[in-house]
């Protein structure tokens, strides 16, 4: 019997622009849509150079607060220096991932690590925003840091090979604890190769082509694009060239997202509280030290 495929809903072109030293490619949110349901936002920035010389603490993400949802960072070049509020010290490289729950409010920092900085190289991430139920808004903050070795690996033996990092693929569980469930897969793709995903059914999902160019399900889909697919059904992946791609699901929550700066809550007036609650130092402090 012949798998049904999903449905391709949408397909856009990341837009480009400058956010601070980073140049950013945004798919999501779009002018099309405000956000898929659980997924807020998705910035591809990079690849940036970072000449010999610097110093870290004067490059990246100074200290920030995050409340109400969860931001994801997946490292493809270079490295990320994360610190916060709650004492996590953590530098994840190039293939490594992420993953903090900001709950009910935190503050942290995202630096080039020290070498990176001072020696020169690339950095390239996603940072993903995925949304928080209302009734886990205000958890305890979580910190999640994997190096590439950490993350399990699905290999198609035919030229692509799909990190798993949160969810499951072909029976491979991915290390990542999440509050919803939520699908990550990262894939790495030889000129010709294909793989067949299937992700959970009724849930939201996508995928972010970083670079090359993929066909999903029959429709092109070229670097810098995201795709938007239906609730039900497999997904196939061919690669016309080299091509790195994000794959995406999540259960949908259907609650109201009301989102200001760096907090995403349900009401206006939760906006107000975190942005109090913020100015009060009630998501802790960061004091950053640097050598």
């Amino acid at each position: 019997m012949t798998k049904s495929r999903r449905e391709i809903l949408d397909t856009v072109k990341a837009v480009g622009f400058m956010m601070g030293s980073f140049h950013v490619k945004q798919p999501l949110p779009h002018q099309r849509f405000d956000n898929i349901d659980p997924f807020l936002l998705l910035h591809h920035a990079g690849p940036t150079p970072y000449p010999a010389g610097g110093k870290a603490k004067d490059l990246g993400v100074p200290p920030h607060p995050h409340r109400g949802f969860e931001p994801v960072t997946f490292v493809y070049k270079g490295g990320v220096h994360h610190r916060d509020s709650r004492g996590n010290d953590s530098v994840v490289g190039e293939g490594g991932v992420q993953w903090m729950t900001a709950g009910m409010g935190i503050v942290h920092s995202e630096r080039p690590p020290k070498n990176v900085a001072e020696e020169g190289g690339e950095q390239e991430i996603i940072q993903l925003w995925i949304n928080l139920p209302a009734k886990h808004k205000m958890v305890q903050p979580r910190y999640q840091g994997l190096t590439k070795e950490e993350i399990p690996v699905v290999d198609s033996g035919n030229g692509a090979v799909v990190q798993v990092v949160a969810g499951s693929l072909q029976g491979v569980e991915g290390p990542i604890e999440t509050w919803t469930s939520v699908t990550a897969l990262n894939g790495t793709f030889d000129a010709g190769s294909s793989i067949e995903i299937d992700l959970p059914e009724g849930e939201a999902s996508l995928i972010y082509v970083l670079s090359g160019s993929l066909s999903v399900n029959g429709s092109q889909v070229d670097a810098l694009h995201m795709v938007e697919m239906g609730t039900s059904g497999s997904v196939e992946v061919e690669a016309f060239e080299e091509s790195r791609a994000l794959i995406l699901s999540g259960a949908p929550i259907g609650e109201p997202v009301v989102a200001s700066g760096p907090f995403v809550m349900n009401t206006r007036t939760q906006i107000m509280e975190a942005m109090r609650d913020a100015q009060m130092g009630k998501m802790g402090v960061l004091v950053e030290e640097f050598e």
